[in-house]
């Protein structure tokens, strides 16, 4: 009996051993440092919209990207059409923080709308109409006086009602006596871009574009006959839309394309700086 119940003892003390050891092994290890969740606050880039004339395409895509290469954290959205239908989004209430007009007449409403922030305003460049026609042209244009030749019989011109380029081409046809003969071969197109585009693929047998626009023409598509005259002066105005919800970063995006850089930029275009 004696024996058994050494034997019993003995078995217990080797459990209760076990026992204590597997909750030491289980228990958390206080000495250890508590585990530190580490942040970072990642800057999230500012962005700002700017709405500008298509004739504007190439040389805000070059101001853009050099204006963002020295304001690091700021992106530069770019939405290019015709300055009428540009304009109308900023009436609609788009998201817009500066508007880059190809006339004086589209800011000019808004402006009388309150829709832009007058004193921010500034003409930033001045263009030059031009008659270009396809460069397989067999037609001997030499200037617009041509254009009523019965054998010409598509010229494409801007949609005068949104489209600047066309309004100043229906100026100019109107001062020399045209447009009547002319406006049954007119094909309205829905900014000045798609006007160069009609000249170069053949489809229409002269056109009506600024001179940049015939500069950034595709390699031997057209040919420029002349530049054409304008009752009054073909500059571009830029301003803060009121509606900004950026409108400091919008009023640094214009100091850059009316300073040396943006300037210099839109010389390389074509485009004649504002002094």
């Amino acid at each position: 009996m004696r024996t058994e119940l050494f034997l019993l003892l003995v078995l217990l003390s080797v459990f209760f051993a076990i026992g204590c050891v597997g909750d030491k092994s289980e228990s958390p290890n206080t000495t250890e440092a508590p585990v530190t969740a580490v942040t970072s606050a990642i800057a999230v880039p500012e962005t700002i919209t700017v709405s500008g004339a298509a004739s504007l395409t190439e040389a805000f895509t070059n101001i853009a990207s050099k204006f963002e290469k020295e304001n690091p954290g700021m992106n530069v959205n770019l939405n290019f059409g015709s300055s009428g239908n540009l304009r109308m989004q900023v009436e609609g209430g788009a998201p817009v923080d500066v508007f880059a007009s190809a006339d004086e007449n589209q800011m000019n409403i808004l402006s009388n709308k309150s829709l832009i922030v007058n004193s921010s305003r500034k003409d930033f460049a001045h263009n030059s109409l031009v008659l270009i026609v396809p460069k397989s042209s067999t037609l001997n244009i030499t200037n617009i006086t041509d254009l009523a030749n019965p054998n010409v019989q598509k010229i494409s011109i801007g949609n005068p009602g949104t489209v600047p380029v066309g309004n100043y081409s229906l100026l100019a046809l109107n001062k020399a006596d045209l447009w009547s003969q002319l406006k049954n071969k007119a094909v309205l197109a829905e900014d000045v871009k798609q006007v160069l585009v009609y000249v170069e693929r053949g489809d229409v047998d002269a056109g009506f574009v600024y001179k940049t626009d015939a500069k950034a023409a595709q390699p031997g598509t057209i040919k420029i006959v002349t530049v054409v005259p304008v009752s009054t002066s073909i500059d571009y105005p830029l301003a803060v839309v009121s509606s900004s919800t950026h409108k400091e970063k919008a009023q640094k995006f214009i100091d850059f394309v009316t300073g040396k850089d943006g300037q210099d930029i839109l010389n390389t275009y074509g485009f004649v700086p504002q002094s």
